[in-house]
């Protein structure tokens, strides 16, 4: 079945070049009104461009319906704005795409604290701006679908980028909350690690890779986890046409008896803690605290009633 986007309206951020350039375009060729948002800066953030008025320009000439919005990310009242807007003139907002980002990379030892700072602010805030700014409209018309864009680096680390490492695995733990707090108002969240040949990694990749990873092969993976049949809560890794799934597993632990909880007792049992035989995937932080009584139940620490055993 085709997946259509018919009538839906979709802001998509930093959508001037690269990822959120190919997400807009092929929101709007199958059928979606599209909100193009981007300060048109570089990747470090600085200077501005008519990046987003391009790619409406593209949309349009293509036959479909956008608009351009050079508004911040990191300003909250123009996020609400740049919302209002687009209520103004086409009635709601079905779809938000979090993708403006930036990079500052340095290693941690030359890394200023406002290059921290700036990263985490565009990336993490960026997407809470946009995410609040939406987030009422989605609860009134019982319908949202958003994605946060996050990355290998904040799920797996990359020498000279805490700041960009630090930001996008928040963004994981935002979208684990948040998709609760959406369950009941049909507001599907998802988080997006894509794999791309774009200016942001430009310098990265060798030129057959570049090619081969064009934004282009994400845009499959992205489009589905804002789609109407979209899952929630999905980590999803995309690159160069291959999709994969990442997951945040918890192990079942070992109970140490009271004499033994100690550093040295956890240094003793640290292969039993780490071995990843029964681990699961939890749906809530409250799945913590269930693996831990059952651990202590299986021990016979405690009885199933809570008692000490």
């Amino acid at each position: 079945m085709t997946i259509s986007f018919q009538d839906r309206v979709a802001i998509v951020t930093g959508a001037g070049g690269g990822l959120g350039r190919a997400y807009a375009l092929e929101l709007a060729r199958r059928g979606a009104k599209v909100v193009v948002n981007d300060l048109g800066a570089s990747r470090d953030g600085t200077g501005t461009s008519d990046a987003a008025q391009q790619v409406v320009d593209e949309i349009k000439a293509a036959g479909g319906m956008a608009m351009a919005d050079g508004s911040s990310v990191t300003e909250y009242d123009q996020m609400q704005a740049m919302v209002a807007r687009a209520k103004s003139e086409w009635g709601s907002v079905d779809i938000l795409i979090n993708n403006a980002g930036i990079l500052r990379d340095k290693t941690f030892a030359k890394m200023e604290p406002s290059d921290f700072e700036l990263v985490v602010q565009v990336h993490l805030m960026g997407a809470a701006n946009a995410t609040k700014a939406v987030w009422e409209t989605m609860r009134e018309q019982a319908y949202g679908r958003i994605l946060m864009t996050a990355s290998s680096t904040g799920l797996y680390g990359n020498f000279g980028q805490t700041n960009y490492g630090a930001a996008k695995l928040a963004l994981a733990g935002f979208t684990k909350s948040l998709y609760l707090e959406g369950a009941k108002y049909n507001i599907r969240v998802n988080t997006l690690a894509p794999t791309a040949g774009t200016r942001m990694t430009e310098d990265l990749f060798p030129p057959e890779a570049f090619k081969l990873f064009a934004p282009e092969n994400v845009v499959p993976a992205a489009l589905f986890l804002v789609s109407e049949d979209a899952p929630s809560n999905a980590i999803v890794a995309a690159g160069a046409g291959v999709v994969a799934a990442a997951y945040v597993t918890l192990t079942p632990g070992v109970a140490l008896p009271e004499g033994e909880r100690t550093p040295e007792g956890v240094a003793a049992a640290w292969s039993q803690i780490t071995s990843r035989e029964g681990e699961i995937v939890p749906n809530s932080g409250a799945e913590q605290g269930a693996m831990a009584l059952k651990a202590l139940q299986a021990s016979g620490l405690v009885t199933p009633s809570g008692t000490r055993g």
